[in-house]
């Protein structure tokens, strides 16, 4: 049996309306009709997408040609769509949506915005840290050249306690997988960073902070950590991330690195991860059981450079924070660990000659 009701046809290539009548054929699933040029149309039910309107429903269709659209305003006609395709289950999430309220509008743009901010937040500088992968390592050097070149010309570098103090880094086992070269600089900041390339340049602000040789093994056996696990680089590009992304998804190293380039001078003051810090923190702890210094120095280094009698924030806790958590790890792993400590004459000596 067929149903019809008059209706009003918009082909998709032009703007001028067409009286029709339309038939709901239920047995055979579709609609049909006749245009005013005498083209007769049969449109599948199923494939039909319905929205609702102020005044009945807009029916649309894609055809071969073009978008085209059918406008009812016969209730009793649209009643009996409605039901034949409930029945049929022809109503899809897209149209539900569609039709749906406000407050479903609402709640879905929320969802959506939250997924955008979630992955700005955390998925893209996730896969900026990934983007390390495809890096390879030899740009670590050239990185690491290019820094020192554009930002420590004016330092001052004390060539004779950076002797000593790559004389003291030499008689330690520091797990490293490339070559370490360590720079003694002569000015009152209390800091110490590593470049990607193995280059660790201490401060005297901080080696003066120190009171025994065991707490300078602690900072070069973090800063070694740092180089070891490639965390300048991987920080960098999580901070780079939304760069990062595109040329990571397609693959573009060279347009990763072109990136990574033109941000090399953020590299000295880098403010390493929670993840990153712990990881340091741990493989300077093995570091200093390994060669058998008192592992107590990390956390006497710590409460040290955490100490209240501080008065102004040193810049070496703005790129490497040490919080009470950290502290606490320290202290736990000392605790819990076993390990055996021997005097070392020549660590002794060596420290002393940097404290002149």
């Amino acid at each position: 049996m067929n149903e019809e009701a008059i209706a009003i046809f918009y082909d998709g290539n032009s703007s001028v309306p067409q009286n029709i009548i339309i038939y709901l054929n239920k047995s055979k699933g579709t609609f049909l009709f006749e245009t005013a040029t005498g083209i007769k149309k049969e449109w599948f039910v199923k494939d039909v997408v319905i929205e609702n309107q102020k005044i009945g429903i807009q029916m649309h269709y894609q055809s071969k040609e073009a978008l085209e659209i059918v406008k009812i305003t016969d209730a009793t006609f649209i009643h009996l769509i409605k039901d034949y395709r409930k029945q049929k289950g022809h109503i899809g999430w897209y149209e539900q949506l569609i039709n749906s309220g406000f407050k479903t509008h609402a709640l879905f743009a929320l969802i959506i915005f939250g997924l955008i901010g979630l992955t700005y937040f955390y998925a893209i500088p996730w896969v900026g840290e990934k983007a390390v992968a495809i890096v390879p390592e030899s740009y670590d050097n050239t990185l690491g050249e290019s820094f020192r070149e554009n930002n420590m010309l004016f330092s001052q570098v004390d060539t004779t306690k950076t002797k000593s103090l790559n004389a003291f880094a030499k008689e330690l086992q520091l797990n490293n997988s490339k070559p370490l070269r360590f720079i003694f600089v002569k000015e009152d900041i209390v800091n110490a960073f590593a470049l990607p390339d193995g280059t660790i340049v201490v401060y005297s602000g901080i080696v003066d902070k120190m009171k025994d040789y065991d707490e300078l093994v602690a900072l070069l056996g973090h800063e070694s950590s740092h180089v070891n696990n490639r965390h300048g680089m991987k920080m960098l590009c999580r901070n780079l991330s939304g760069y990062l992304f595109i040329s990571a998804i397609l693959g573009d190293a060279n347009g990763v690195m072109a990136i990574i380039g033109g941000n090399v001078n953020s590299l000295q003051s880098l403010s390493f991860s929670r993840k990153f810090e712990q990881e340091a923190d741990l493989e300077g702890f093995k570091i200093m059981t390994q060669n058998q210094v008192n592992p107590k120095g990390m956390s006497a280094l710590f409460d040290r450079l955490k100490s209240k009698n501080n008065l102004s924030l040193p810049q070496f806790l703005s790129s490497h924070p040490i919080t009470e958590e950290r502290i606490k790890f320290s202290n736990k792993l000392i605790a819990e660990k076993k390990y055996a400590v021997r005097e070392n004459e020549k660590l002794a000596i060596l420290f002393d000659q940097l404290k002149q």
